[in-house]
């Protein structure tokens, strides 16, 4: 089953960006009077965001505001190539859209790297590109062809047509994928398109400011979840729990859950399917009921959180929760079949099925306790859980 993770994501972006443009129709004159101070403005933004933007890797990003720089500047002062430009719209609209389709199609690099000579390569290919569909365009409109269907075509060839195809690309990979670049590409299109077509008609430095902080907010959410998500099970890390940690009341419980005999199942099968183990039980505790957050502790081990629960309220979810990890069944290929001719055999006895089991141990908050010293009772209690034969819930 095909799962779009970057839906909720790229939905609540274009609610924001309808919100936002709302706004700026509605309180159009009170930023018409600020926009000496926002074309001062616009430059050092673009190159702040795009300095933070390489800090963190994120060089597509980058790469966006050096092309807002590059076409601001051909509006706002008289450069070689500013006049043939401004003349050129549809190539103008063309070259941008096939740009942006470029930037979600490949990877985040190093900006001073090999690199860079292949992507300025891709640049002019774009550029060249563009041309070179419009010269065709041009052809095609001028041949004398008897279909209905052709004559109906021709007025949506030369931009509507390619721009559907980039469009499409880019909802697509903004939608397949929980990924805030992708989605500031995909609003940097229909912006560029809709200010470029006089759909909408803003001043480009306005244009550019939003643009700006859009990527901005991009890149530091990424980096947020960078720092506070673990990669492999997308749980919440150690760090994002000791946060939490500060904002709790004086009544939780706190749990700790490892993966039994999680090392010599590793040595078994291989740390592929011990990864996939993990995100096994990452998934089922995700699912958790009663107001639990759930993190990754470290290795095999997670922590779960009950803010404003008793142990009394909180044992009843982790044994369901114990339950449906130790009842689900794993099918595990033979590891020895590494090859790609035995890999498409048939050979239903590879397979195995297995099961993991998980141990838990619980405390609540005692009086005048820290969130440190309950969770190490909660580890003791871990520790309790194992003694008594695994697969538990002690407290």
């Amino acid at each position: 089953m095909l799962k779009l993770a970057g839906v909720k994501s790229t939905s609540l972006s274009l609610l924001g960006l309808c919100g936002l443009f709302l706004l700026l129709v509605q309180f159009q004159v009170q930023w018409q009077s600020k926009l000496s101070l926002i074309n001062n403005l616009v430059y050092p933004l673009l190159v702040i965001t795009a300095v933070f933007a390489t800090q963190f890797n994120r060089s597509r990003v980058a790469l966006l505001c050096a092309f807002w720089v590059l076409y601001l500047s051909s509006l706002d002062y008289a450069l070689p190539w500013s006049d043939w430009l401004k003349a050129q719209p549809d190539w103008t609209l063309l070259c941008a859209a096939s740009l942006l389709m470029l930037l979600a199609v490949i990877k985040d690099r190093a900006l001073l790297s090999i690199h860079t000579v292949t992507r300025s390569l891709l640049v002019i290919v774009c550029g060249g590109a563009a041309f070179a569909w419009l010269a065709l365009s041009q052809h095609l409109q001028e041949l004398t062809i008897q279909s209905s269907f052709y004559t109906q075509l021709l007025p949506y060839l030369p931009i509507a047509l390619p721009l559907s195809i980039i469009g499409g690309l880019l909802i697509w990979q903004s939608l397949r994928a929980h990924n805030l670049t992708q989605t500031a590409l995909l609003i940097t299109f229909i912006v560029w398109c809709l200010n470029q077509q006089h759909i909408i008609d803003f001043p480009w430095s306005v244009i550019a400011v939003l643009m700006a902080s859009l990527y901005l907010l991009a890149v530091s959410t990424d980096s947020y979840y960078l720092a506070y998500r673990d990669d492999l099970t997308s749980l919440p890390t150690r760090r994002a729990l000791n946060q939490l940690a500060l904002s709790l009341g004086r009544k939780y419980t706190v749990a700790m859950l490892d993966i039994d005999h999680f090392k010599k199942f590793n040595d078994t099968y291989g740390h592929d399917i011990g990864d996939q183990v993990l995100k096994l039980v990452a998934a089922k505790m995700a699912g958790i009921k009663g107001g639990g957050k759930i993190y990754r502790y470290g290795g095999e081990e997670f922590t779960v959180v009950f803010p404003s629960k008793t142990a009394e309220q909180s044992i009843p979810e982790l044994e369901t929760l114990r339950e449906n990890i130790a009842t689900y069944d794993m099918v595990i290929r033979n590891p020895k079949r590494t090859d790609k001719k035995s890999r498409k055999g048939k050979q239903p006895s590879d397979n195995k099925t297995v099961n993991v089991t998980v141990s838990i141990g619980v405390a609540q908050r005692a009086a005048k306790q820290s969130f440190d010293e309950a969770l190490k009772n909660a580890d003791l209690a871990l520790y309790r859980a194992k003694k008594k034969g695994r697969n538990n819930v002690s407290e």
